[in-house]
Parts: structure tokens; C-alpha cells; sequence
């Protein structure tokens, strides 16, 4: 399970490379993309590119151009799947909270029939 740290960069990264084998980004271009409310340094952002490669989402390859910092990313299977996977989560959740309401709702019902036949 990815952190909102993690699923925010992964994210920025999926977009970044839209929907190629890979993408050749820098610390910048990601940064960019990341909502402006989190404040991601560039130290904290190569931690994080480092778990999300350590988790398999993608290679990564640090290199240089025109002395700036770039990152060669080539998605994986992992990163392939991000999106619908996020998508699922969603469905997922959205599922678990209408279950609680159709439970609270027939929890209400017995009780009325309860009090009906008892009261």
C-alpha cells in the first residue's frame, strides 16, 4: 500500500510518461505536477522514486543533461496497472460504505419490527 506521498508522485510519474514504456523527466517536471499544498523536497522526492522502484513500479536511472538531474523512468507491470488499481481501490471503498448503509438501514427496519411485535 502505497502513502499519499508515494500515490501522489506515482501518479505524477504515470502522467508524466502518458501511457509509453517510459519517460525521460526531471525532478522539476514532477514536482510540477504535484499538487502545490504538499511542499515535496527534492531530497524527499528521490526517497520516495527510490521505494516506488524498490516496489517495482518502475526503473529508474539517474543521469545528467546540460547539468540538470534527470530521471530515465521505464514503467513496469506495477506501474502499468497503477491507475486501475487506484480505480479499483475507489470501487472498492465506494462498495464497503454502501454495504454499512443497506446494514444500518436493515438494522433500523428489525428494530422497528421488534418494537412492533414485543412493544
Amino acid at each position: 500500500m502505497l502513502s499519499k506521498y508515494e500515490n501522489q508522485v506515482m501518479s505524477a510519474v504515470y502522467s508524466l510518461c502518458d501511457g509509453t514504456d517510459g519517460c525521460l523527466v526531471s525532478p522539476l517536471d514532477i514536482l510540477s505536477v504535484l499538487p502545490a499544498k504538499h511542499k515535496i523536497t527534492l531530497e524527499k522526492l528521490d526517497d520516495i522514486l527510490n521505494a516506488l522502484k524498490c516496489d517495482g513500479y518502475f526503473d529508474l536511472i539517474f543521469s545528467e543533461r546540460k547539468g540538470e538531474k534527470m530521471y530515465v523512468i521505464n514503467l513496469k507491470e506495477s506501474g502499468f496497472a497503477f491507475k486501475r488499481t487506484a480505480k479499483q481501490k475507489q470501487r472498492d471503498i465506494t462498495f464497503k460504505i454502501f454495504l454499512a448503509f443497506v446494514g444500518a438501514f436493515a438494522t433500523f427496519i428489525f428494530g422497528i419490527i421488534l418494537k412492533g411485535i414485543f412493544g
